[in-house]
């Protein structure tokens, strides 16, 4: 085998369909070290075990599915439970056969690396947040009382657990804030920009239709973030919000149902959503904590026009620069009041920041140079 053109990725969730952040840059990252030239062995962790999809098999060598568990007791454990849940005796033994470096998808992902396994081989982490600071986060915008406290104490273990990140060889990281963090405490640290599967930026010019909104609803801060929203466009009622996901649906609609200027659109798969995304004439992304790099406003910078955010959602500064950056609801408001007027033709600037800078075939690179210099070390090439 070709140590070179091999690896293990190991995902805390089925990376097909790609439908929300931290999944797409798992997909996309495998499909592009596929497109490398590498072997992909795919280690899934899942809620329920489903057959391969033809999109996997694609682009993997072989895909191990691991049923996480349901044991409420793993709560009182002082490991964090989206760890521990993730733990399959099976997995062990699955990666033991076959001889590749090891990527694990987020600290989830760790469980065989904190209990002392896995010592002689080379690890590389893909960090999707500094987990102590998403919980935290979770906790405060989470409104039952049970959750608020459950992600709290969630917080609190992954504060101790992170250590395990000195055990890696190197540590991917998805911002630069959260390079620095890792470099600070560990110094094993480097900055690979988000994968995300957009090869070319869509030259979309002109006005679009209304403004969009986009995002899982699964999750306690974008429902927070749509009902700050709605009570934007309460204030607006001569602009049209669409948000769109594909959950929450109802909890949209409970919502908006007196509001005339505001929709709910269902999101089957990506296409649905560039569909929204050419038509729409401002994005908003919006968030309540500060976590890594928000992936969707990368969809958006990549097939749609105006993008406003504020300050939570990137801290690379080149993309930064290509969005509308607000920091209020008053600013909000005031953004969408001057953009609606304009003519969107900042698609040229754009492509030529984001087709060199977020280039998933450029900086699946990095990776592959991580682990060519590991082998010429070892002297496995």
């Amino acid at each position: 085998m070709d140590l070179n053109k091999s690896i293990q990725i190991i995902s805390f969730d089925n990376p097909f369909p790609p439908k929300y952040g931290g999944i797409i840059d798992v997909f996309y990252k495998a499909k592009a070290l596929h497109d490398l030239g590498y072997k992909v062995y795919l280690h899934c962790f899942v809620s329920e075990i489903a057959a391969c999809s033809p999109e996997l098999k694609l682009i993997t060598e072989k895909v191990f599915f691991y049923p996480s568990s349901k044991n409420k007791w793993f709560f009182f454990s002082k490991i964090p439970y989206s760890v521990i849940s993730r733990t399959n005796k099976d997995l062990l033994t699955n990666i033991e056969r076959i001889d590749a470096p090891i990527l694990f998808e987020g600290l989830k992902t760790t469980y065989l690396v904190h209990s002392g396994k896995l010592v002689n081989h080379f690890k590389i982490l893909r960090m999707h947040n500094v987990e102590q600071d998403y919980f935290k986060g979770i906790s405060n915008s989470e409104k039952s009382l049970v959750r608020k406290i459950l992600y709290y104490f969630e917080s609190w273990k992954f504060k101790y657990y992170e250590s395990v990140l000195s055990k890696f060889d190197k540590v991917l990281t998805i911002s630069h804030s959260e390079e620095e963090y890792v470099k600070y405490k560990f110094n094993n640290s480097i900055y690979v920009p988000v994968f995300h599967g957009n090869d070319f930026v869509s030259h979309i010019e002109g006005k679009g239709d209304f403004v969009l909104y986009h995002g899982d609803l699964n999750t306690s801060d974008n429902r927070k973030v749509v009902e700050f929203l709605v009570s934007v466009f309460k204030e607006l009622p001569d602009y049209k919000l669409r948000i769109a996901s594909g959950t929450g649906e109802k909890f949209v609609n409970n919502l908006i149902k007196k509001q005339k200027n505001m929709f709910f659109d269902t999101l089957e798969d990506f296409d649905d959503l560039k569909l929204l995304l050419s038509q729409a004439h401002i994005n908003v992304t919006w968030s309540f904590q500060k976590s890594g790099t928000k992936l969707k406003i990368i969809n958006s910078l990549f097939n749609s026009r105006f993008s406003v955010i504020n300050d939570n959602i990137i801290d690379d500064v080149l993309i930064a620069d290509l969005c509308c950056k607000v920091g209020s609801k008053e600013e909000l408001i005031n953004a969408i009041h001057d953009l609606e007027r304009k003519p969107f033709t900042d698609s040229y600037r754009r492509a030529e920041v984001l087709e060199s800078k977020l280039n998933d075939k450029t900086n699946v690179k990095l990776i592959d140079e991580i682990i060519t210099r590991n082998n010429e070390k070892s002297g496995t090439v």
